[in-house]
């Protein structure tokens, strides 16, 4: 039975040689992509195409046609490749976009040619390359999925966002479309394959001396920019390059990782676990790439995080599919004349009811099959993260060598859990990289959700403060000792219970900074602090810092804002939000931005820059796939547990221990 896909939606692969068949409405170019666990384009070989038909395991169609087939050999495909894409490109000379040509279709078929699954692209309007599918690998095995998302800058836009620079993509972009328009179709057409392939206009670059090699691609600025998490329908741009509309692009890479020439090969992910014939693959904790089981473990949670974003949109599509048919079935019904007379209208709307319910089960029979897939991969994920990505109630927190102070800077940190309602109670780990290049807001007030609109105002205060605590305390055990410093505004000194635990265990870098006097002083040192590193890093002479000026990351965390805060105090913490985080000065704000709505717009910048969470779950956040609007659930120790004290013991122990 062929499993007919929506967008978004996945099917297994039970066989490792398939055929892939592609039906468009016109006559298209038809590319296969190959790319890594998170899609980005690699090496030399990414693309095959009628003047490079043969990759390792797939077989590219050859010249412009309605009709294509592609081989696929799924244990001939590279280790590293996890992405086999199918591309559809419209040719020069001929349709403008997709949306003026009969849906095209794509399906995968097995050896003796029955059909595994077909996928009919849907809802395209002024694309002019699409990836129409995709085969992937996932925990061993390989899956198929539906895309049918497409670019309306052409192939070179298509290359260029999967991670191939400017200049390469549209070069190989050329090159493919080059057998769709030869040199004697003449200059139109050779304009028209420049505009397919995306007028990607690049700065000139000198000239390279062949014998030295290709030009190593410049290393990326340390700290990497946080991805974040933008808000659920949140229009615009917003400050940082976060856009509402289209979410930023995720980065797995390792902040910190520098590839060379002279190191080893990236190690191969650990191999699923044998299975049962006809039974899905054994999850395997750390089953993703990476060069350590932290960056594989935090690969993994991203990858079961767009897993359930991607299954959950298939399944609301299909239920949205087989409503809006029951619906056009039914008014069909009620206007034809003859169903008016006896009871043939109660048959019809009976049968479309009938159809809306069979197609409901059957988007329902996929979910639970999906759902329960990644269910048994969190239950051997979970228990096996590392301190900084584990709920408090993780048994890691509790093992004095798992929580010794580390040696190197952790990779993310965890912030709490998010869900969806079609299964609360698989949560996915909130992860956020680490250095925070973007600041944390913890909204204290009661208009965020129905959660904190039904909650005693002094109990959400303190929930909003104690949840910050606990972040910070996180923060300074998973770093190395001496490496990671913590400040505190409390003007008015409402968050002494709350900070109780930090102040008993001395390892604040000053006692909680009180009244208007307290919040000038720490503004003050935090700020020159950013003025004097920056200066030494653009004077080339980080060294050349005076002694007195902490050289380890700084979290200031503010709490009750704006009490005790003037106009200059505002603006210092404006400037310290923005520049801070580039030289390793944090924000942690625990605020109700009604109470600050006497400066008016003049702080929306500031709000605007930093990660909204709340204290109790809240429907705020969206993921940078399919836009869903996720709960979030903060992490907060067990009721009565003393995780806190102890991890706080272990860090003022070591920090006794490593000073001179």
């Amino acid at each position: 039975m062929t499993a007919e896909l929506v967008r978004g939606q996945n099917h297994p692969v039970s066989h490792s040689r398939v055929e892939i068949r592609v039906s468009a409405g016109t006559a298209v170019l038809a590319l296969a992509s190959l790319a890594d666990e998170q899609g980005r384009f690699a090496g030399d070989a990414v693309l095959a195409h009628p003047g490079a038909r043969s990759l390792p395991g797939v077989q590219a169609p050859g010249e412009l046609a309605d009709r294509h087939t592609f081989a696929v050999d799924l244990d001939a495909v590279a280790a590293d490749v996890h992405r086999v894409g199918v591309l559809l490109v419209l040719p020069p000379g001929g349709p403008v976009r997709f949306g003026s040509v009969p849906a095209s279709s794509v399906a995968v078929a097995d050896p003796a040619g029955g059909e595994l699954a077909c996928y009919t692209l849907t809802g395209l309007d002024a694309e002019t390359a699409v990836v129409a599918l995709e085969l992937y690998r996932r925990q061993g095995a390989w899956k198929v999925r539906a895309v049918g998302q497409g670019y309306a800058d052409g192939l070179g836009a298509l290359l260029a966002d999967g991670g191939l620079p400017a200049a390469d993509a549209a070069a190989l972009a050329a090159a493919a479309l080059r057998t769709a328009a030869p040199a004697a179709q003449g200059d139109a057409t050779r304009a028209a394959v420049r505009t397919l392939a995306g007028d990607l206009r690049v700065p000139q670059t000198s000239a390279q001396d062949p014998a030295q090699g290709p030009a190593a691609a410049p290393e990326p600025p340390d700290p990497v920019p946080v991805s974040g998490i933008p808000y659920a329908g949140t229009p615009g741009p917003a400050p940082g390059g976060d856009t509402g509309g289209s979410p930023p692009t995720i980065d797995y890479a390792h902040p910190r990782r520098r590839r060379s020439s002279t190191e080893p090969p990236e190690p191969a992910p650990r191999a699923a676990a044998p299975q049962e014939p006809g039974q899905p693959p054994r999850p395997v904790a750390g089953d993703a790439s990476g060069w350590s089981m932290e960056e594989r473990l935090y690969n993994q949670v991203w990858g079961m995080f767009e897993d359930l974003a991607r299954t959950v949109a298939a399944y609301r599509s299909a239920v949205e599919f087989a409503d809006s048919r029951m619906d056009r079935e039914l008014d069909e019904a009620l206007s034809d004349p003859r169903h008016r007379l006896g009871g043939s209208g109660n048959a019809a709307r009976d049968t479309a009811r009938a159809r809306r319910e069979e197609l409901v089960a059957q988007a329902q029979a996929v979910l639970d099959r999906d759902l329960a897939q990644l269910i048994a991969e969190s239950e051997v994920v979970e228990p096996a993260l590392p301190a900084a990505y584990a709920r408090w109630g993780n048994p890691v927190w509790h093992d004095s060598r798992a929580t010794a102070p580390p040696e190197e800077n952790p990779l993310a940190l965890r912030l709490g859990d998010l869900c969806l309602p079609e299964r609360p109670d698989l949560r996915i780990p909130m992860l956020m990289r680490v250095p925070l290049e973007r600041g944390i807001w913890i909204d204290n007030g009661r208009t965020g959700s129905e959660a904190a609109m039904a909650m005693d105002t002094d109990r959400l205060r303190r929930a909003a403060m104690d949840m910050a605590v606990a972040h910070a305390v996180r923060l300074l055990a998973v770093h190395p000792a001496d490496r990671f410093s913590v400040h505190v505004i409390d003007a008015a000194g409402a968050g002494t219970a709350s900070l109780a635990p930090l102040v008993r265990a001395g390892v604040l870098a000053a006692p909680p900074a009180a009244g208007a006097h307290g919040v000038t002083q720490t503004l003050a040192g935090l700020t020159r602090r950013v003025d004097l590193v920056q200066m030494a890093l653009r004077a080339g002479a980080p060294e050349d810092l005076p002694p007195d000026v902490d050289t380890a990351e700084q979290l200031l965390i503010v709490h009750d804002f704006p009490h005790g805060f003037d106009d200059r105090a505002v603006t210092q913490l404006r400037y310290l939000a923005d520049e801070g985080p580039a030289v390793g000065v944090h924000l942690l704000m625990v605020a109700d931005r009604d109470e600050a709505s006497a400066y008016g717009p003049l702080l929306d910048p500031l709000w605007r820059s930093l990660m909204r969470l709340s204290p109790v779950p809240d429907s705020h956040l969206a993921d940078p796939w399919v836009h869903h609007a996720w709960t979030f659930e903060p992490d907060l120790p067990p009721q009565g547990s003393r995780v806190l004290e102890q991890a706080l013991d272990r860090v003022a122990e070591a920090r006794r221990t490593t000073r001179p």
